[in-house]
C-alpha cells in the first residue's frame, strides 16, 4: 500500500488484471464476501462465519484460483463499512500484508430504492460500486476513515464510556419526568442529589401522594 493517503481516493495505481477487490458485509456472526477476481467468470460471493483467519483463507484461495488462471495477483485490496464492528479488521488484515480499508457510511450515496430493499447481495453491490471508484482514483464515490491503533482506541474509550453513560441518564430523565407529567408534575429537578428522598413528600397535581408504582420508577 502506498505510503501517501487520501481519504477521499486512492493515489495508488489500479491494474485491475493482477488485482483482488474484495468487500465485506459484517453482521455480528457472518460476514458475506463478494470480490472481483482476474480469470474467474463468475465474480465470487461466499458467506463465512465472523471469522478472519477464514476470511484470510478464502482471500488466499481466491489468489490460487486466479493464478491458475493466468494472473499473477501482486494486489489484494479489502473494504468494509465501518460500524460497530470497530478497526480491528483492517488492522489484522494489514498485518497479513493485506491492503484493508473502512469505508465511512455516511459517504456512500444510497439510493430509495436500496434503502426500501436492503438485502446483503445489494448491499455487496453498492460497497463494491463505491470501493471499486475509491481504487481507482475517482472521488465522491466514498470516503475511508483513518484507522486508529490499539493504544489511541484504548484511550478514546473513557470518554465514549462518559458519553454513554450521560446519554443513559438523560433518557431515563426524560422518561421520568413524561411519568410525572402524567400526575400534573412538571417542575421537580430529577437533576438534584437529594430527588429521591423529596419523592416522598410530593404530591400530584390532585394533591395526592405519588402513586406507588410511579415513585417506585422514579427511585
Amino acid at each position: 500500500m502506498s505510503q501517501s493517503f487520501d481519504a477521499s481516493r486512492s493515489l495508488t495505481a489500479l491494474e485491475q488484471n493482477n488485482t483482488i477487490i474484495a468487500v465485506i458485509e459484517m453482521s455480528k456472526a457472518k460476514w458475506l464476501v463478494a470480490a472481483l477476481v482476474p480469470g474467474l467468470k463468475c465474480q465470487p460471493l461466499k458467506k463465512l462465519d465472523a471469522d478472519a483467519p477464514a476470511l484470510l483463507k478464502l482471500l488466499q484461495r481466491w489468489r490460487d484460483e486466479a493464478g491458475q488462471a493466468g494472473h499473477a495477483i501482486k494486489r489484494i485490496a479489502v473494504a468494509y463499512e465501518a460500524a460497530g464492528d470497530g478497526f480491528w479488521l483492517v488492522r489484522f488484515l494489514r498485518a497479513h500484508g493485506i491492503e484493508a480499508y473502512a469505508i465511512h457510511p455516511a459517504s456512500v450515496a444510497v439510493s430509495r430504492e436500496h434503502r426500501r430493499a436492503k438485502a446483503d447481495r445489494l448491499d455487496t453491490e453498492l460497497l463494491m460500486r463505491a470501493f471499486l471508484g475509491w481504487l481507482r482514483g475517482e472521488k465522491r464515490h466514498c470516503s475511508m476513515a483513518a484507522i486508529p491503533t490499539i493504544e489511541e482506541e484504548d484511550a478514546r474509550r473513557p470518554s465514549r464510556e462518559r458519553e454513554s453513560l450521560v446519554g443513559e441518564q438523560t433518557r431515563l430523565i426524560n422518561r421520568i419526568k413524561a411519568v410525572l407529567a402524567r400526575f400534573g408534575i412538571h417542575s421537580f429537578r430529577l437533576s438534584l442529589r437529594s430527588a429521591a428522598d423529596r419523592l416522598e413528600n410530593i404530591r400530584t397535581a390532585e394533591g395526592t401522594a405519588l402513586p406507588h408504582n410511579t415513585r417506585a420508577l422514579a427511585q
